[in-house]
């Protein structure tokens, strides 16, 4: 008999997972997906022209919180957790709930989930949201650029829209992001890409992706997101560490993965850490890696007009799964700013609408921190409204993208920068040598 199962996710490793493993797979029944950490992905269904031929009405998408019920009500065998940025702890929390309710849990590792590239692959992936995997993802493509390499960036997946319109992106400039109704948080990841001339490829289905990005690129860099592990088997993996959170890169699912996987590890913000802490962060990682490179780096924040900031009254607006589900209280427009004299931070919580106080309220550590979310038109004007509603002189958006863009602002905004540099050696440059 096929054993039945349900798929835990959160719009992105639960499909890969899928598309890889089940979709065609006699052996197996998926009756169902959950959805949690990002809203409003649930209540859908994984549609019929992606699921394949042995789901012709597709497969429905629930809640998170009804896993019990779906265990016992869909007669399931086993559950397959696949999202990321987890505590162990929460992991092993998940087990119980499943085996409670009678079922097998399980994850699924590299070798059926890692698909193969015609082409080298390099793999940037981190132990934490928010450790600063963009921009390493993007100064490792500045390397392979200065050697003459065509570059083709695969971006993690945030298919929170239409997903068979979505089976396969390819962003390239400015309109691309309009015509697929980007959300701030996918404009967040291919903007700053988009700037510097790199082609960045997304979407549901990642072998076809790969296969258009194949086409394209001498080599195909993974832009690993929300501490996942890598869709693609790479030839050299490099993951990113924080220093402003130490033990993390043992303590959270799969980011110990990756710790484990790197040939590389980027231990960043190591200008604004305790020093302490990124010797803890290298005796943690050597303890499971012996033999990886350890890179120090730093991403200070960079502005057009310090002047502009200072003795000023500032909303300091981040990256919004930095701040949420990542679970830091402040960003690199927080850091600019104290550094360049910020007369007061202003609390945006006050005078928060709708969804972006219900988000202030599910992440208490948040106090004068504005996180970007944007996962919809609705959430985008609640977003703007309560940018509006800020009694400041200036917006501070570490956000990599620009907000005015996307909303109407009534004060000025100015945006903060931030790109990695490499503290002594080795470099970068070093690393990808074999490239």
């Amino acid at each position: 008999m096929k054993r039945r199962v349900i798929i835990m996710g959160a719009a992105g490793r639960d499909f890969h997972n899928f598309n890889t493993f089940f979709r065609d797979n006699e052996a197996y029944e998926v009756v169902a997906f959950t959805a949690t950490q990002i809203p409003n992905i649930e209540g859908r269904k994984y549609p019929s022209e992606l699921a394949g031929r042995l789901y012709p009405n597709g497969i429905p998408i629930n809640a998170e919180s009804e896993l019990p019920a779906l265990v016992k009500d869909l007669h399931a065998d086993e559950v397959v957790l696949a999202y990321s940025d987890l505590p162990n702890e929460y992991v092993m929390h998940k087990a119980s709930i499943v085996n409670a309710a009678g079922a097998d849990f399980k994850l699924m590792g590299t070798a059926e989930t890692m698909l193969k590239s015609s082409k080298p692959v390099i793999a940037v992936c981190a132990v934490r949201t928010g450790c600063g995997k963009s921009q390493t993802t993007r100064r490792v493509c500045e390397e392979l650029k200065a050697k003459g390499r065509k570059v083709a960036v695969v971006r993690h997946p945030m298919p929170y829209g239409d997903l068979v319109k979505q089976r396969v992106q390819r962003f390239a400039s400015y309109e691309d992001l309009d015509t697929h109704d980007c959300t701030i948080e996918e404009r967040e990841e291919y903007e700053p890409h988009i700037d510097r001339g790199n082609v960045v490829f997304a979407g549901v289905d990642y072998e076809a992706i790969l296969r258009e990005a194949e086409k394209e690129a001498d080599v195909i860099v993974w832009d690993g997101g929300n501490n996942d592990f890598s869709f693609y088997a790479a030839d050299k993996y490099i993951t990113v560490a924080d220093p402003h959170r130490p033990g993390h890169e043992l303590g959270y699912y799969p980011g110990e993965t990756n710790t484990r996987l790197a040939d590389v590890v980027v231990i960043n913000k190591v200008d604004t850490a305790d020093p302490r802490n990124v010797e803890t962060v290298k005796e943690n990682v050597r303890s499971v890696n012996p033999d990886v490179i350890i890179i120090t780096a730093k991403s200070p924040p960079k502005v057009s007009d310090p002047s502009a900031i200072k003795g000023k009254r500032v909303l300091v607006v981040e990256d919004g799964p930095t701040t949420t589900h990542g679970g830091m209280p402040y960003g690199v427009a927080f850091i600019a700013a104290e550094e360049f004299g910020a007369a007061e931070i202003v609390d945006p919580r006050p005078v928060a609408f709708g969804s972006i106080k219900k988000t202030f309220e599910k992440f208490p550590h948040l106090e004068k921190i504005l996180p970007a979310m944007g996962y919809g038109t609705t959430q985008v004007k609640e977003l703007e409204a309560t940018i509006n509603a800020v009694d400041c002189d200036v917006v501070l958006a570490g956000t990599p993208i620009d907000l005015n863009r996307v909303i109407r602002v009534n004060k000025p905004v100015l945006r903060v920068g931030y790109d990695l540099e490499e503290v002594g050696n080795p470099t970068i440059k070093d690393v990808l040598e074999d490239f």
